[in-house]
C-alpha cells in the first residue's frame, strides 16, 4: 500500500491528494505508486495515534471534496461566461443583419419613389383633358374612369387618396369657409383655369391641373400624398 504525504500527514488510500488539496489521481499499484513526500519533517500516517487516524483521513477526503467542488464552480463559471459570450454575439450579429436589410429596403425605396417621380415628369398625363367629351354631368365612377385614364398607373392610388380625403371625387365640392374647389380642392379655384376655362364643371380639366400641381410641387402624387398624410393638407 502507498504512503502519501497530505500536509504533513501520510495518508494510505487509493485516492491521493497533493499538499494543497488537489486531486493527483488513484492509485494503480504500479512502481510510481509508492509516492512519499521527501520535506523534511513529513509525519506518516503509521506515527499517528491509532485514535486520530481517522480524523486525519476524514480531514483528507473532505479537502480533496472542497478542491473538487472549486474546480466544479470554475468550470460552470466559465461555460456560463461563454454561453453569455455566444449569445451576445448572435445578438449582435442579428441586429446587424436587421440594420443592414432595414437599411437596403429604404434605399431601394427612395430608388423605386425616384423613378417613380421621373416617369411622372417626363410623362405627366397618359391622356389630355381635351381628349374626353364634355357632358352636363358625371358620376363618380364615370370621373374616376377619366383620372384612370389621364394619371400613370403607378400614381393613380397615391392620386386616388388624396382625391378621397379632399372631396370623395365630387367635382364640384367647395369648402364653405376657405372657398377651396373641385377634386383637389384647389384654392383658390379659379387656379385651375390654367388648365381649362371650363375647371367648374369638366373634372377632366381639374384632375390635368391637380396632377401638374403635385409633380411640380411635390415630385409626383406619391410624393404629395406622402406629404398629406404627414399634415393633413398637400
Amino acid at each position: 500500500m502507498s504512503r502519501i504525504s497530505v500536509r504533513g500527514f501520510a495518508v494510505a488510500s487509493a485516492t491521493a491528494v497533493t499538499t494543497v488539496g488537489a486531486v493527483v489521481g488513484v492509485a494503480t499499484g504500479d512502481a510510481q505508486n509508492d509516492l512519499e513526500t521527501t520535506a523534511s519533517g513529513a509525519t506518516l500516517l503509521a506515527d499517528i495515534p491509532v485514535g486520530e487516524q481517522a480524523q486525519v483521513q476524514t480531514a483528507a477526503l473532505a479537502q480533496q471534496a472542497d478542491a473538487i467542488a472549486l474546480s466544479a464552480d470554475a468550470d460552470a463559471r466559465k461555460a456560463t461566461e461563454e454561453a453569455a459570450r455566444v449569445q451576445a454575439a448572435q445578438l449582435a450579429k442579428e441586429k446587424k443583419a436587421a440594420a443592414e436589410k432595414a437599411e437596403a429596403e429604404a434605399k431601394a425605396k427612395k430608388e423605386r419613389e425616384a423613378k417613380e417621380q421621373v416617369a411622372s415628369r417626363s410623362n405627366p398625363t397618359t391622356r389630355d383633358s381635351s381628349g374626353f367629351q364634355v357632358k352636363g354631368s358625371y358620376t363618380v365612377s364615370e370621373v374616376k374612369a377619366i383620372a384612370r385614364q389621364m394619371v400613370p398607373a403607378s400614381q393613380f392610388t397615391c392620386f386616388s387618396n388624396i382625391v378621397n380625403h379632399e372631396s370623395t371625387w365630387n367635382y364640384r365640392a367647395q369648402n364653405p369657409s376657405s372657398g377651396a374647389y373641385g377634386l383637389v380642392q384647389a384654392l383658390p379655384g379659379s387656379k385651375m383655369s390654367s388648365a381649362g376655362a371650363d375647371w367648374r364643371t369638366n373634372p377632366a380639366t381639374q384632375i390635368e391641373w391637380g396632377l401638374n400641381y403635385m409633380n411640380d410641387r411635390y415630385g409626383s402624387p406619391c410624393g404629395a400624398w406622402s406629404f398629406w398624410q404627414a399634415n393633413h393638407w398637400y
